[in-house]
């Protein structure tokens, strides 16, 4: 089954790289997604509304692009997206910024079961379902961002090594689909990953000593 929808001006090519069209929506979403993981970097509280802008650029990309589970994980998305911004907010005592912490055997437990299952059951749908080249890495992706984006929201330190592994794997996959700019865009989110392991190992060793959030 392949999906046909009309996207309007934002599926339009912005510019080419060689013979491959970028598109507006491709381009919107490298500048949001970058800017948007380099205020997770610094735990600011506005990565969350850029963050909502830059899925819906995207989802319309992937959508575009024959990856539905990509796509359909930018729904999933706007709704974690807006749970993080709550708990950011609200989630420390007394309204106090969320502090950074580990992950406890039990969360990783829930999250390996989740993310297994998640995987499972993607690859099996969007076999059956879709047209899809590439059903299990593309299952494999949503299911790692999921549980990655979770972390993001609850300030999991070790959520930015999911980060990191889903991108490795983002990176040849958009290549091969011939979304260069998103590829580009996750080599970038790769390296900001890397920073912010760091940046949030820090902040561990030293509470307090973190970059401040911004407060609403």
């Amino acid at each position: 089954m392949s999906v046909n929808v009309p996207l309007g001006p934002l599926l339009d090519p912005a510019f080419h790289l060689g013979s491959v069209p970028t598109t507006w929506a491709e381009l919107l979403g490298f500048a949001t997604g970058a800017v948007n993981v380099w205020l997770v970097v610094r735990q600011n509280l506005l990565n969350w509304p850029i963050g909502i802008a830059n899925v819906v650029l995207l989802g319309l990309v992937f959508l575009d692009g024959g990856l539905y589970a990509d796509a359909g994980l930018q729904v999933v998305y706007v709704v974690l997206q807006a749970y993080g911004w709550w708990i950011w907010l609200y989630g420390g005592e007394g309204r106090d910024r969320l502090p950074v912490r580990r992950t406890r055997p039990a969360e990783w437990a829930a999250l390996a079961v989740a993310g297994a299952a998640a995987t499972a059951l993607l690859t099996w749908a969007l076999s059956a379902w879709t047209d899809s080249t590439v059903p299990f890495w593309d299952a494999l992706t949503t299911a790692l961002s999921l549980a990655a984006t979770y972390g993001q929201s609850r300030k999991l330190a070790e959520s930015w090594w999911l980060w990191i592994a889903a991108d490795l794997v983002y990176i040849p996959l958009y290549w091969y689909k011939e979304l260069k700019l998103t590829s580009v865009l996750y080599l970038v989110f790769l390296t900001l990953c890397v920073l912010g392991l760091a940046a949030w190992r820090r902040d561990l060793r030293g509470p307090g000593r973190g970059p401040a959030a911004a407060t609403a």
